[in-house]
């Protein structure tokens, strides 16, 4: 049982496959990784997805699971001496019929040179590797390692989902907030779940400092309030409603803002979107799509804009990197406009579909 002075999304990951939440496409019953993991029978793989998806959760499961040795790594810690210390020893097991499944945590932070540490035990088989990464694996995994694994993408979790995560965490008495006598409105789970696009375990994280922060009422009852809330998140909580149509709404804003050209509304809900708590990232990934998109051909240097605003989010964070963000959603706005090669590309693949 995990001990009670660890973080609630440690305490709360899930025991088994059944407890897991979202990744259906790939989890649900009868899907082929599901399959592999209940048969232990998995092949090397990557697990690529966004922070808090269940990369991590996912590979201890399997380590739950499996029979095999399980040895996990976080790219953070070991170097590539370590490395070759385990793979020897899956080696000398390998060769009395045992196999090792090694995990790799943020596999994109090794080196070339650690990665290749991997392969020729890869190949020969005396390892199953398992990596997880935020990053694109075609860009941070090196090309032999990437043709030996099969890539996973997981998605980030809905709201919903989410919401059902830290509803479970409030009710479990064992390992969550059961036996502590919590209270919150179901809005006020949904406007955690929605700050924490997609992030369970920043959603936890919310919830847990919410927790310690309460106070009791005259019931013994300790009550997460919108006020309660808002001072733990240290911001404004705007309107996010419960299903999550309010994210695309506000998306959707603000690219019929660049559509229209009307720089002043995309400024708006820009900073809308930031101020509720949107991932920068994703308003970044948007604007590059629009710059293909909505601008094409007409301003050609828009696609190079949109990147550079994304790169300088990347070295700035917040809340200096939104100024960039900004500045690309004005450029945009202002740029002329040209869909003809969206509108040429979406007929060639019908066409070939």
């Amino acid at each position: 049982m995990p001990a009670a002075n660890q973080p609630l999304a440690e305490r709360m990951r899930p025991r088994t496959l059944d407890e897991f939440i979202g990744q259906e496409k790939l989890l649900g019953p009868g899907k082929s990784l599901r399959v592999q993991i209940e048969n232990d029978n998995l092949g090397s793989v990557l697990f690529w997805g966004p922070p808090g998806c269940g990369k991590t959760t996912l590979a201890r499961l399997i380590a739950r699971l499996t029979s095999s040795e399980f040895v996990s790594f976080s790219a953070v810690l070991v170097g590539i001496k370590e490395i070759k210390e385990v793979m020897a020893a899956a080696e000398h097991k390998s060769r009395s019929g045992h196999r090792t499944i090694v995990f790799v945590d943020e596999v994109h932070r090794f080196n070339k040179a650690q990665q290749d540490a991997f392969l020729p035990h890869v190949e020969a088989g005396h390892i199953v590797f398992i990596g997880a990464t935020t990053e694109n694996p075609s860009f941070e995994v090196i090309s032999p390692l990437l043709s030996r694994t099969k890539v996973y993408v997981l998605e980030p979790l809905t709201t919903p989902q989410i919401v059902e995560l830290l509803r479970r965490a409030l009710n479990d008495k064992q390992r969550g907030f059961g036996s502590a006598s919590v209270e919150a409105l179901d809005d006020i789970l949904f406007r955690i779940a929605s700050f924490a696009n997609g992030d369970a375990r920043a959603a936890y994280n919310t919830l847990e400092l919410a927790v310690r922060s309460a106070q009791r009422s005259e019931k013994g009852a300790r009550l997460i309030t919108s006020e309660l809330l808002e001072d733990v998140l240290q911001r404004k909580l705007l309107r996010y409603d419960k299903a999550g149509e309010e994210h695309f709404n506000l998306i959707s804003a603000l690219h019929k803002s660049v559509r229209n050209s009307d720089p002043d509304a995309a400024l708006y809900w820009l900073a809308r979107m930031l101020e509720s708590g949107e991932d920068p990232l994703y308003l970044a990934r948007r604007m590059v799509r629009m710059a293909s998109e909505d601008i094409g051909l007409a301003e050609p240097g828009a696609l190079a804009v949109t990147l550079a605003a994304k790169d300088a989010f990347d070295f700035l964070g917040a809340p200096e990197g939104h100024l960039a963000l900004a500045q690309a959603a004005v450029y945009l706005s202002l740029a002329p406009k040209s869909n003809a090669v969206y509108t040429a590309y979406g007929e060639v693949t019908s066409q070939g579909s």
